[in-house]
């Protein structure tokens, strides 16, 4: 039996959300994790998040084919962004969001580690689907 290349790597570990309107959030649970979802798992119309100078997750809004999303659920997946960091317990976080066509890996950087272009900065409240309220 011939084994694929990818039967060699472990099983992707992600948080799901599934937003009101129908948007799906991903989140990495591991640096690993955070890797493969930002690198491979990512379509270049994804939404990428990460919570703005501390470590967290590398979080995905999944592209609906034909729209955008409104700032209202951009500001959703920032939270959940801001929940799965060292944030958590803070007041009002900044999250830098940008599509995922500008996340990129640095040569040699170890997991967990990317660096990004065409960012916006959104601030939030860390929350998850269930505690989210909407915020202007």
């Amino acid at each position: 039996m011939k084994q694929t290349e990818s039967s060699h790597q472990p099983t992707l570990k992600l948080f799901r959300y599934e937003l009101e309107n129908g948007w799906e959030v991903l989140a990495g649970r591991t640096d690993t994790d955070n890797d493969r979802l930002s690198l491979k798992t990512a379509h270049p119309d994804d939404w990428w998040f990460h919570v703005r100078g501390m470590a967290g997750s590398h979080v995905l809004l999944r592209r609906q084919k034909g729209m955008d999303p409104d700032r209202q659920t951009l500001k959703q997946a920032a939270a959940i962004a801001a929940y799965h960091s060292k944030a958590r317990s803070g007041g009002t976080v900044a999250v830098s969001c940008t599509k995922a066509r500008y996340v990129s890996k640095p040569r040699g950087a170890k997991p967990g580690t990317v660096q990004i272009r065409k960012e916006i900065t959104l601030k939030v409240k860390p929350a998850l689907p269930g505690e989210l309220k909407n915020e202007p």
